[in-house]
């Protein structure tokens, strides 16, 4: 059966009758308050390994685990699900926060090794080790780095003054001739530079810094000018279709479009790419946005309260809002909504409309509907809910006709059944819900699983924690990200 992990977490507790503090791979680590002891748990509830030390869950069956002696030291092992010790109980710590499923980092005397999660040794003890890349590390040796990949074999001689981070197989690094140049992840020459190179995340194209005024310009990989040192501030296009770099003089931005190659000076301060080289444009005294193409000529004026691109059933929109008139653009730019028409949500093949108090699923590829039937009210999210990381609406908490709440997801199935008298989301990107039912309070998840029973008199939304009240008692259930299909086993 296909199930969250933090709901599988939840079944294991109760039946093993003690709390199960994170599950995911198959297994999980368990506490005792009564014993003080620690377990790992597999997936069907069986208690493979007891210690009354501390265990650590790293990935599918490898743990750490961490002994303190009576001297206050401590000591660290890998081991599997059974307690087998993979890597012996020594004076040592691993490199939790850059854990790789191939290798990990141990440190000990202040010399660092690698082993992989059979006890192998991969690389000897040496001064330091870096993981910079998915497969490469930085090792330092008497006070130079060298290039290793993950099965300990020095990958070139060259001799590098730090550890540099890897990007998309290149780094950007100062040489031996303090020149800015890119490698390759053998350590390879791949481009040198007489200019300062700031960044290398628009490869082909650089953001450069003058040393002597820190204005910044742009080049190509061969070194030809693309825009003179004059700048006060450059900055890629980190996501999306990363066509463009903005670079800001005076509180102006000049766009770089990068299949021209040509500058296009703005009278802007803050600009948002849409699509067809058509941008938001944002105006932090009257709080409005309105639509500028790379020419800087207005496509719609700046009285819209928001404005956002998404593509649905593969095509490109634009959707404009201003109080409670809705605009939907098509690549044409022709507004495909009827008159009096709100969108409610957004899905990656279709949308949920408001027309004439009922709601509807609407095609943007033929422009039918088809109504959702016996929803009285749907609860929206606010605007500033979408960006980057939430691209499209999360299932709409609804109201039905007999007045009691359930969820429904994009095609209009109940995923959560029409049984409450109200139902709270969280404007971020949380997976958990609040169910109100005869004034009390519970916590279920998209996936309709109960993580919490509905019997709290309160409940508080507090950072990464939700907590629920009862009798003066306060029970914690911390967040996860949302996910349309969960966390899977």
């Amino acid at each position: 059966m296909a199930q969250t992990n933090q709901y599988t977490k939840i079944l294991l507790s109760k039946k093993i009758g003690k709390e199960v503090n994170s599950y995911s791979g198959g297994y999980g680590t368990v506490y005792d308050s009564k014993t003080k002891t620690r377990s790992i748990v597999d997936s069907l509830g069986n208690i493979t390994f007891e210690s009354k030390h501390s265990i650590s869950h790293i990935f599918k069956n490898r743990f750490i685990l961490t002994t303190e002696e009576s001297n206050y030291k401590t000591k660290s092992a890998i081991i599997d699900e059974k307690g087998n010790q993979l890597l012996s109980l020594d004076d040592q710590s691993f490199n939790t926060p850059w854990l790789s499923e191939k290798c990990i980092i141990s440190s000990k005397q202040e010399k660092e090794t690698v082993y992989d999660y059979n006890g192998k040794q991969i690389i000897p003890y040496s001064d330091r080790i870096r993981f910079v890349a998915e497969d490469r590390l930085f090792v330092l040796k008497d006070k130079t780095w060298y290039l290793y990949d993950l099965k300990g074999k020095q990958v070139s001689s060259r001799e590098f003054k730090e550890d540099y981070q890897f990007e998309n197989d290149k780094a950007l690094i100062i040489n031996e001739d303090n020149q800015s140049e890119i490698i390759g992840k053998d350590g390879q020459t791949l481009h040198k530079f007489s200019a300062q190179i700031y960044s290398f995340t628009s490869y082909p194209f650089l953001i450069t810094k003058n040393r002597a005024t820190g204005k910044y310009g742009l080049i190509d990989i061969e070194g030809n000018i693309l825009a003179d040192e004059i700048f006060d501030d450059a900055s890629p296009e980190y996501f999306g279709t990363k066509e463009y770099v903005y670079l800001r003089k005076k509180g102006k931005i000049t766009v770089f479009d990068k299949k021209d190659k040509k500058l296009y000076p703005g009278n802007f301060k803050f600009l948002t790419p849409l699509f067809n080289d058509l941008f938001s444009v944002y105006s932090d005294q009257s709080k409005k946005s309105g639509i500028v193409n790379l020419q800087g000529d207005i496509i719609a004026p700046q009285e819209y309260d928001f404005i956002q691109s998404f593509s649905i059933s593969g095509k490109d929109f634009i959707y404009l809002k201003k109080g409670n008139e809705d605009k939907f653009l098509d690549k044409d730019l022709k507004n495909i909504l009827e008159e009096n028409t709100r969108i409610i949500a957004f899905y990656p093949d279709q949308l949920i409309i408001k027309k004439q108090n009922s709601y509807y699923r609407f095609s943007v590829l033929d422009k039918s509907v088809s109504v959702l039937k016996d929803i009285d009210f749907i609860k929206e999210q606010e605007p500033d809910f979408f960006n980057i990381f939430n691209l499209y609406s999360k299932p709409v908490v609804c109201r039905n006709s007999n007045n009691l709440y359930g969820i429904i997801n994009e095609k209009g199935k109940e995923i959560v059944p029409f049984i409450y008298d109200d139902i709270i989301v969280f404007e971020n990107s949380e997976n958990e819900i609040v169910v109100k039912k005869q004034d009390k309070y519970g916590v279920v998840n998209f996936q309709n699983e109960p993580l919490k029973d509905v019997i709290y008199d309160k409940y508080y939304w507090q950072k990464e924690v939700l907590k629920l009240e009862k009798d003066k008692k306060t029970d914690i259930l911390y967040f996860t990200r949302f996910k349309n299909s969960g966390s899977r086993l």
